[in-house]
């Protein structure tokens, strides 16, 4: 049986089917393509071009391939622009979530490993966050994702679709060797911002508000390297199929680093200059958001590999030398 990650050609979906195949999973993808990228799917990955709110797609995908279990990776994700078009974000998301589980339902399919998001929490009540903590999301794109959450509850009630949903801090880095990695248009996490100013394809770093309520004035984030991620997935839908009950897990580094702090590991990384300048902040990013993802680690067995903030932003190095244009360079 295969599992389906709807979402595969992204940034975090090319990094799980990657993963994947490499631990000897049969895996099929579904994109259409809007953010991702076909040249970073793998290869021994089936791939079905098509629009997961698009029921028709998706009923044929079923009835073509014995899907056992499905990672849903396929959401829109930036936060300033969820801010100008939050429509756009309720339909590609929840909307979304909801075709998808209803073509799972007819199929069949009984678990669902979710990428949620620290988002969901807003400003938070305490550092570091716990799952149980309250939430209130300060961004469309979060509400969308605690939206989503909600709705998997409630079906499995329902119907018996089992799900993890997982609350990812801030997905950082690329495949060791450099051979997939991070490629937005236009591009807003801040670590391949930065090292676009180290390769000198950009002029200086915008760091968006230095008046926050942190030791610099930065904000602050936890890192958590893309594998990493990825194998927590792979963890969250063993535990489904093993039979123990739908939760919800924190993803994180359990650290938090300031904007300037990871300009600072960037510089020490890549010996550049990479200059800088403050720049106004922008709406609906909280001050810190640090997770307490002790739970994952104790439920599901998870155990990180990268807890260094330049280890993760070396192998982002390497993907940005190695494609400087980002896929446009395997075309």
């Amino acid at each position: 049986m295969a599992v389906l990650v709807a979402g595969g050609a992204g940034y975090i979906g090319s990094h799980m089917v990657d993963r994947l195949i490499e631990k000897g999973y049969d895996v099929v993808v579904a994109d259409n393509l809007s953010t991702g990228h076909r040249a970073a799917v793998h290869p021994q990955a089936r791939f079905y071009e098509g629009d997961t709110r698009d029921a028709q797609f998706l009923d044929d995908l079923f009835a073509k391939e014995d899907i056992e279990a499905v990672i849903h990776m396929d959401a829109f994700s930036l936060v300033p622009e969820s801010m100008k078009k939050p429509l756009k974000y309720f339909d590609n998301n929840v909307i979304g979530m909801i075709v998808l589980l209803e073509a799972m339902q007819r199929a069949g399919v009984k678990y669902v490993v979710f990428s949620s998001t620290a988002a969901t929490y807003g400003n938070p009540e305490r550092i570091p966050i716990h799952e149980a903590d309250r939430k209130e999301p300060i961004n469309s794109y979060g509400e969308s994702k605690l939206m989503m959450e909600h709705i998997m509850k409630w079906v499995e009630q329902a119907d018996g679709i089992h799900s993890v949903a997982l609350r990812y801090f801030n997905a950082a880095g690329a495949k060791a060797d450099g051979s997939i990695g991070e490629d937005h248009h236009p591009e807003t996490h801040l670590i391949p911002i930065v090292l676009k100013v180290a390769a000198g394809q950009q002029d200086r770093l915008k760091i968006f508000g230095d008046d926050y309520d942190t030791t610099d004035g930065t904000n602050v984030r936890d890192y958590i390297h893309i594998l990493d991620l990825a194998d927590a997935h792979i963890l969250a839908m063993e535990y489904l199929k093993q039979g123990h009950p739908s939760d919800v897990f924190n993803l994180g580094s359990s650290t938090g680093f300031s904007n300037r702090e990871i300009l600072e590991a960037a510089r020490k990384v890549t010996g550049k200059e990479i200059p800088a300048e403050v720049a106004p902040r922008r709406g609906g990013d909280p001050d810190t958001l640090v997770a307490d993802s002790s739970k994952a680690r104790e439920v599901l067995g998870w155990n990180p590999q990268y807890d260094n903030i330049e280890d993760i932003i070396k192998t982002a190095w390497t993907w940005k030398q190695k494609h400087p244009n980002g896929y446009a360079d395997r075309s």
